[in-house]
């Protein structure tokens, strides 16, 4: 009986053999189309599954689409998911633009864009006290540690930003030595950001930014029925509630207990932005620049949330070292207290 494998090595034909039944035919992904990918790369990239890119691309689209297709422009799905990248990884933009065939300024461009159309939805998506009733965000803050008609956690967060230049540099040097925006927010019990003030150099102290916030100004005038809970960084008013300073074991430990626990719900918030956006870790951009980058992840933030897209895991968020403020109002003491003594 001849041998098939003659004239060439057995081990070597049987190898042949197997690789062609084995062979996957090559599938070729239209490179202008950065959803033709699956769904565990689109999620890894943007943060956001497909058809969460497909909602942003729909919201967007009128304000962010090229009028004309000269030059090969950008198609919507490229420019938002540019702008997603950049968001969720913050890395250097040339670092984009060469994984997606682009020049540093065309990935510039398509950021900047982006950006700029989602601040235009920060009354749509940014609203206080929430999306739902007043009632219920007080009986969802009430669930978590018993504290009363809370209807919001406020607390502000540093952005760190380059050195900018000219006479302001020193105004965003923060109490760390570093520079940055000092970016205040307010959360309801979900996760939702319901205020973002993003505005003041790294060196303003909290409590200025929430006495020049226009929040501040509603609250004075009576506007809403409800508490606000900060941290010692703040005073404590007749709609703001902040910790005993020194508490007495009883009644007022428990009350700063359960202030903690509710007020968590802020620093939360802080930990799932900065993981989901990771350029919120640090931004190489000037200060107005940055401040319009923190308002669209703001915006993007609440839009995964609502969307019930994937939570990154957050690690544990160093502590912010504050200074306390003992400024408190005579009103403000007497609300905390009355406050002790009929619920804790």
């Amino acid at each position: 009986m001849s041998c098939p494998f003659l004239r060439e090595q057995p081990v070597a034909e049987g190898a042949r053999i197997i690789r062609r039944a084995f062979q996957i035919n090559r599938v070729l992904r239209d490179r202008q189309d950065p959803l033709a990918q699956p769904e565990s790369v689109i999620v890894e990239r943007y943060c956001f599954s497909r058809e969460g890119v497909i909602y942003i691309m729909n919201l967007l689209e009128p304000h962010i689409k090229c009028s004309t297709q000269r030059s090969w422009a950008l198609t919507t799905a490229q420019t938002v998911c540019i702008a997603l990248r950049f968001f969720a990884s913050g890395t250097f933009l040339y670092t984009i633009g060469d994984a997606e065939n682009l020049v540093k300024s065309a990935v510039c461009r398509a950021i900047r864009k982006v950006y700029l159309a989602l601040k235009q939805f920060l009354g749509v998506f940014v609203v206080f006290p929430s999306h739902l009733r007043p009632q219920v965000v007080k009986q969802n803050f009430f669930a978590i540690a018993g504290f009363p008609n809370v209807i919001g956690a406020i607390d502000c967060t540093h952005i760190l930003i380059k050195a900018p230049p000219g006479p302001n540099e020193g105004d965003f040097v923060n109490r760390k030595g570093v520079h940055s925006v000092n970016v205040q927010m307010v959360c309801d019990s979900m996760f939702h950001i319901t205020n973002v003030e993003a505005k003041w150099p790294g060196s303003v102290h909290d409590s200025r930014i929430f006495r020049g916030s226009h929040l501040c100004t509603l609250f004075e005038r009576g506007d809403f029925d409800g508490i606000l809970l900060g941290d010692r960084g703040y005073a404590c008013r007749q709609y703001f509630m902040t910790p005993f300073p020194d508490p007495n074991p009883g009644p007022q430990t428990r009350y700063n207990a359960a202030l903690a626990r509710t007020r968590a719900r802020i620093e939360m918030t802080f930990g799932q932005l900065k993981e989901r956006f990771q350029c919120l870790k640090s931004l190489r951009v000037a200060p107005d620049r940055a401040c319009d980058i923190i308002v669209a992840c703001a915006i993007l933030h609440n839009i995964a949330t609502i969307r019930k897209e994937r939570i990154p895991v957050v690690g544990v968020q160093p502590d912010d070292d504050l200074q306390p403020v003992h400024l408190d109002q005579p009103s403000g003491r007497a609300a905390r207290d009355r406050i002790v003594e009929h619920h804790f």
